[in-house]
């Protein structure tokens, strides 16, 4: 049954992401957050979603503009290595408060609020046409490849960002396309390698449980782009963007108040 929901939540989550404009990891990592704890739910959908940008990268490598690569996605990889260490860190302090609902026990965690909170917050960030519109100059690139980064190693939450600060870069609709999934797989590699030597050794007999999830999780997400693009060209459909913004935003309060 957790395969099957999780094949259907990939499924659902990649083709969505499509039509709401929301990023396969903004979308997909509360799914698997419902069923795993959350440092390995993220590293989970980190495998999925490089796995997801590789097969991008070989369609459109050559139209990447690599001189906004350099200038974006370096600092990028940096702050990665410390967005993902900050998870780990956070994932190892005490909880911050018990309590208890008609009989049942709740503890709110450090790493739950955070990635919660965030969660909140990028869903928002997603919702405001407002945002969407914003676009930063060019020199900005370094600030934004940054941010993007370090909270793409944290959460897994940088479409956004990254968007914001690629839109002013002069990029034709393709190489704005292209330059981005580069700098996801940069971001991708940099966190699964920190993932991979803190998360999954420390965690090593739940992180071999995962094996399975992810595959299925992968092949369903190639379904799910696949059959979101049959079904809708547009990028953005407003009553879409709204249902998926809601189930993250409730997902999020769910882990920030320790119900998840």
């Amino acid at each position: 049954m957790e395969l099957v929901l999780i094949g259907f939540a990939a499924l659902l989550a990649s083709g969505l992401t499509l039509l709401s404009g929301f990023g396969l990891g903004t979308a997909l990592m509360p799914v698997f957050a419902l069923f795993f704890p959350l440092p390995l739910a993220i590293a989970a959908t980190a495998v999925v979603h490089f796995a997801n940008n590789l097969f991008k990268l070989g369609l459109m490598a050559q139209q990447a503009n690599w001189s906004v690569v350099v200038k974006f996605s370096v600092p990028a990889a940096f702050t990665a290595i410390l967005g993902a260490g900050s998870l780990t860190f956070f994932d190892q302090l005490p909880p911050l408060w018990h309590y208890s609902i008609a009989g049942s026990s709740f503890e709110i965690t450090t790493v739950k609020a955070v990635i919660g909170s965030l969660i909140i917050l990028f869903a928002l960030l997603e919702m405001s046409t407002r945002f969407q519109a914003l676009a930063f100059p060019t020199r900005w690139l370094p600030i934004g490849g940054a941010l993007s980064g370090f909270f793409g190693g944290l959460s897994g939450n940088q479409g956004a960002l990254r968007s914001a600060f690629l839109l002013k870069a002069g990029l034709s609709k393709e190489s704005f396309v292209a330059t981005g999934v580069v700098s996801a797989v940069i971001v991708d590699a940099v966190r699964l390698a920190v993932y991979g030597s803190v998360i999954f050794v420390g965690q090593l007999s739940q992180a071999q449980t995962l094996a399975l999830p992810v595959a299925v999780g992968a092949v369903c997400a190639f379904i799910g782009a696949f059959l979101g693009k049959r079904m809708l060209q547009k990028v953005t459909l407003r009553t879409v963007q709204l249902i998926v913004a809601g189930a993250m935003l409730g997902i999020g309060a769910g882990l920030t108040i320790g119900l998840l």
